[in-house]
């Protein structure tokens, strides 16, 4: 019996399945495993060339007709601000964001099924449970870190371990040349807040702090709404056939009275 390991990964493709942004769209997705001991150097290569981790699966769109969905990911070191962006930070400059392994908690979990059920009560996590959870936090042979944000409760000083209400939890992958939020869920009441966008900024100021050059946002989907927030973070760049190259912003009139 031949017992040597691949070299390389094996690559699969999915059956067609719904496409879960764009109406009347059939997605296929190639997937490989990411096992092993050099799993975190694979996971840093597929990244950089358009793929998303979910657990010990990396994958990407592979759509026979479509391509709308575009990696993008934004240039930390040249990131600024806009004025709307700049008054997210003031409103949450009460959260202290501390970083832990990927070991999930009860706290969490009940975070994360708020969310689910404010904001994905049909999508394809909707009907995760606790043990589903911890798999998504858990099974993985990469680098991937807890980022977890938390109003800090009064007295609590200056503490490592702040004491105060969890509101917001990241999942983030550490990469060679940057950070890649893998998935993130927040408080939904909290919507003055904008906990998603401070999420973002959080882990560019994070990126730059550690003198790395990219945050990885996933996919961008072009048509469809909902993904229109991560064109808001300029400059940043997206792949195309022929690589990564920086975009030009299209005007967007909502984006603009945002950023007012």
């Amino acid at each position: 019996m031949n017992t040597q390991t691949t070299p390389s990964p094996q690559f699969y493709l999915t059956a067609p399945a719904v496409c879960p942004y764009l109406p009347g769209e059939m997605e296929r997705k190639v997937f490989t495993h990411l096992v092993g001991p050099r799993a975190a150097e694979m996971n840093d290569l597929l990244t950089q060339g358009g793929f998303r981790r979910s657990q010990n699966i990396a994958y990407r769109p592979a759509c026979e007709a479509c391509r709308a969905c575009v990696s993008v990911r934004i240039l930390a070191n040249e990131f600024e601000p806009t004025k709307s962006m700049k008054r997210v930070l003031t409103a949450n400059s009460d959260i202290v964001s501390i970083v832990h392994p990927a070991q999930p908690s009860t706290e969490q979990f009940g975070l994360f099924r708020r969310y689910l059920d404010d904001r994905h009560q049909h999508g394809g996590m909707s009907d995760m449970s606790a043990l589903d959870y911890a798999i998504m936090v858990e099974d993985t042979h990469v680098n991937t870190r807890l980022i977890e944000y938390r109003i800090r409760a009064p007295g609590s000083g200056i503490s490592d371990q702040p004491k105060g209400e969890l509101i917001a939890v990241a999942l983030t992958d550490m990469m060679s040349d940057g950070l890649s939020m893998v998935y993130s869920f927040f408080n939904p009441k909290l919507e003055k807040r904008s906990l998603g966008t401070f999420m973002i900024l959080d882990h560019i100021n994070r990126t730059r702090s550690l003198g790395l050059p990219h945050v990885y946002l996933g996919y961008w989907v072009k048509g469809s709404p909902k993904m229109d927030y991560k064109t808001r973070y300029q400059p940043q760049e997206q792949l195309t056939a022929r690589g990564w190259e920086r975009s030009v912003p299209h005007p967007n009139p909502i984006a603009a009275l945002l950023d007012e």
